[in-house]
């Protein structure tokens, strides 16, 4: 379906400068996406973006809000509008600090599989081991011990807890235990249904102090917010310059009301966190970096293949039929919750992971396309601002006037190998090449070959070009075949043996 802009009638060249940083990313670019004018063409997009953004924040009475776009490991772009602070008229800008509230979980999720990488816990203990008021309690007396994955999945069997969970972020360790020792209510078993918990993310930043012996807040700073510069990053409001924090508001009767921001507590593993565009920018960077899958040395504060891990539905939530895009195409998606993200895909095939949070006085919002390499930050700061809705629309916009394509698979040495031997024989069938697999013969009898191979190079001629093989995986792709009269496409698949054999094969005249 065609984009309509008639809404996008006033377009900003350039805004704050930033179009001059989308060349940073060029060469990662070119080399990933064999696409030499990728980047120049996602520029094109940011005066649009720029103005989607604007027109969202009007429209639901943003007080201030900040905006960056994320390729290929680079902040590229980035804008903001309104104001930090309304009392004192201090303008939003990338460097204001907003509390990001459930974005923070991922952090707490990425610090426990960082100490199960080191040996010292595994994601199936049991809640119990690490705090013991929680041992015996289940909805049923058959239900299984809550473990840490069910913490990470929201499967706990805990209820949601938004609006109560809200509240809590300067409790104490003490005080968290305490309530454990009164037993908890519970909406259901463990492990049989995703229920959003901030309780559960709680409990998670405190088995970090019980295992790392520092406190969840010290232990991510020291282990990831340092190593990705990421200094200025803060769980207490406290400590922000404060022309730097924004100021929290809610919207009532048509005007903003200012929030009080809590003090840093052991809930602040679910919600507190504190941080900019600029330097949260550098955190969707290491996740889009994770991809794709290589040999190259490791650069992160934590395994790429466990980056990739929290990147992987865990537990599913539900399908979505009722988003929609900017063209108003409608969005149906799957939705997954992986480790502290949110896993979907859409009726395109395209995969984002992605994180909202909400607390008073604030919304945010961070999604990405790990096929893609582009990613989209928004912070706002009103009371459970929307951001997520505006994040997909980007992203899809993005996306679409760009025509930018998924990132290609690297054609592996034995595809292209198995390609060229395939090559000599389809015309005939000289079964001489030891290159098939023992069941190959049996699927695929001689004779069936022969005739069928007759049957279509008589319609399309002789082979004039073999193109290049377009991989599935390492081991599954086909390629289109140029012939005198027509086209064909070869695909096959080979076996897991070493050296890997032919299994399966197909050849068809493309229409």
């Amino acid at each position: 379906m065609k984009y309509k802009f008639r809404y996008y009638l006033t377009i900003i060249l350039i805004v704050n400068g930033s179009i001059l940083n989308a060349q940073v990313a060029k060469l990662d670019a070119k080399s990933s996406y064999q696409d030499d004018t990728r980047n120049e063409r996602i520029a094109k997009t940011y005066p649009i973006i720029d103005q989607l953004y604007k027109e969202f924040a009007l429209k639901n009475h943003f007080p201030g809000y900040a905006f960056g776009i994320v390729v290929d490991g680079q902040l590229v772009y980035k804008g903001s509008g309104g104001y930090a602070n309304l009392e004192e008229k201090i303008p939003a800008t990338s460097a204001s600090m907003f509390r990001i509230a459930s974005m923070s979980k991922s952090f707490t999720a990425l610090a426990i599989l960082k100490l199960r990488d080191e040996g010292k816990l595994q994601l199936d203990d049991a809640v119990e081991k690490y705090i013991p008021a929680l041992k015996g309690q289940g909805l049923t007396k058959d239900a299984p011990v809550i473990t840490i994955r069910h913490l990470m999945t929201h499967s706990a069997g805990f209820p949601e807890d938004n609006p109560w969970g809200d509240r809590q972020l300067a409790d104490t360790e003490d005080e968290l235990n305490a309530l454990i020792k009164k037993q908890l209510s519970l909406s259901n078993t463990a492990g049989l249904e995703y229920e959003y918990s901030n309780l559960g993310f709680t409990m998670l930043g405190y088995i970090i102090h019980k295992v790392s012996g520092m406190t969840y807040d010290t232990y991510i700073t020291k282990n990831i917010l340092v190593p990705l510069q990421m200094q200025g990053t803060t769980y207490e409001y406290t400590t922000v310059p404060k022309n730097l924090f924004a100021n929290g508001y809610r919207y009532i009767n048509d005007q903003w009301r200012k929030e009080q921001p809590l003090k840093n507590g052991i809930y602040g593993a679910m919600g507190g966190m504190i941080t900019s565009i600029d330097m949260f920018s550098k955190y969707v960077a290491m996740h889009e970096g994770a991809w794709p899958a290589r040999d190259a040395a490791e650069t992160f504060p934590i395994k790429r293949s466990s980056i990739r891990e929290m990147h992987q539905p865990a537990r599913f939530i539900g399908i979505k039929t009722t988003k929609k895009y900017a063209s108003e195409k409608r969005l149906a998606a799957t939705n997954s919750y992986t480790y502290g993200l949110n896993w979907l895909m859409d009726e395109y095939n395209r995969k984002s992971i992605a994180h909202s949070g909400g607390l008073p006085g604030f919304g945010s919002n961070w999604r990405f396309f790990p096929d893609y390499g582009v990613g989209v930050i928004l912070f706002a700061n009103v009371t459970y601002a929307p951001t997520s809705k505006i994040n997909l629309i980007v992203l899809d916009t993005l996306i679409q006037l760009a025509q930018l394509k998924p990132r290609p698979i690297k054609v592996s040495n034995i595809l292209i190998e198995r390609q060229k031997q395939l090559a000599n024989i389809i015309t005939n069938w000289n079964t001489g090449t030891p290159i098939f697999a023992e069941n190959f013969f049996e699927d695929y009898p001689i004779e069936e070959l022969k005739n069928s191979a007759n049957a279509i190079f008589t319609k399309v001629g002789n082979i004039i070009k073999m193109n290049t093989m377009i991989p599935e995986n390492q081991l599954r792709g086909y390629c289109i075949i140029d012939c005198a009269k027509g086209k064909i496409k070869l695909s096959f698949t080979l076996t897991p043996e070493n050296p890997a054999l032919i299994q399966e094969y197909h050849l068809a005249i493309v229409d």
